[in-house]
């Protein structure tokens, strides 16, 4: 599998969010540890900045992290990042499972699920439906309300049959063509993509105020596990 962590945390006012800590460990090690716990993953490839490859091999190592098996630099893009990531994985790997490194309150049921379509449907991604209104707007005008039937949040580890994944993310970065995630990418060259059931406690850091929600969450889940 491989875990994007190369991002630039640009709304973290300068933090990287990697790095800020949860119940005394980096985001990072949160997102690590659930795909070490779990038994459909065999080697986890971290993709990161090149600044931090030093740390990230030494977070491994003090967290116990043995099935992290390489950090690769990133490149310009998420999708150069994650191509990056692509290739070292090992050629044995008959699904791969992508990651965002600041998701850390992913749990097992929503991996394994995620997995267990792939296996069946070639691509899948966890999902949940939108509940909220959602309004298209311009100029901050409201343009129409947009119907929420069948929409859904995409969340990550998104997973695929390798070569599918390869394939796709090959065509993108030929092309040069921007995508929003990884399945984008498969969807371009026409595969379907199945939504396996995800969680809304996978949520993605991105500000300091989703540090405070990510800590909470966390510590919801040590209480009542």
């Amino acid at each position: 599998m491989v875990i994007a962590a190369a991002g630039s945390s640009e709304r973290m006012a300068g933090e990287d969010k990697l790095f800020v800590e949860l119940q005394g460990k980096p985001v990072l090690v949160h997102s690590l540890a659930a795909f070490q716990e779990n038994n459909y993953i065999f080697e986890i490839i971290v993709v990161s900045r090149a600044e931090h490859m030093e740390l990230i091999c030494d977070i491994c190592k003090h967290y116990g992290i043995t099935k992290a098996a390489k950090v690769v630099a990133g490149g310009a893009t998420r999708s150069a990042s994650v191509y990056n990531g692509l290739f070292s994985v090992s050629e044995k790997a008959k699904l791969i499972a992508i990651h965002d490194g600041a998701r850390p309150c992913i749990d097992q049921g929503t991996i394994c699920r995620a997995i267990e379509s792939a296996a069946v449907n070639n691509a899948s991604a966890p999902g949940v439906p939108v509940t909220s209104t959602v309004k298209r707007v311009r100029g901050s005008v409201v343009e129409e309300t947009v119907d929420r039937e069948g929409l859904f949040e995409i969340q990550t580890p998104q997973v695929f049959k390798a070569e599918l994944i390869k394939a796709a993310l090959t065509n993108v970065m030929n092309k040069s063509i921007p995508v929003t995630d990884d399945c984008e990418a498969v969807e371009l060259i026409g595969a379907p993509v199945f939504i396996s059931e995800g969680s809304v406690f996978n949520i993605k850091i991105t500000t300091r105020e989703d540090v405070a929600i990510a800590e909470e969450i966390l510590y919801q889940c040590t209480v009542y596990r």
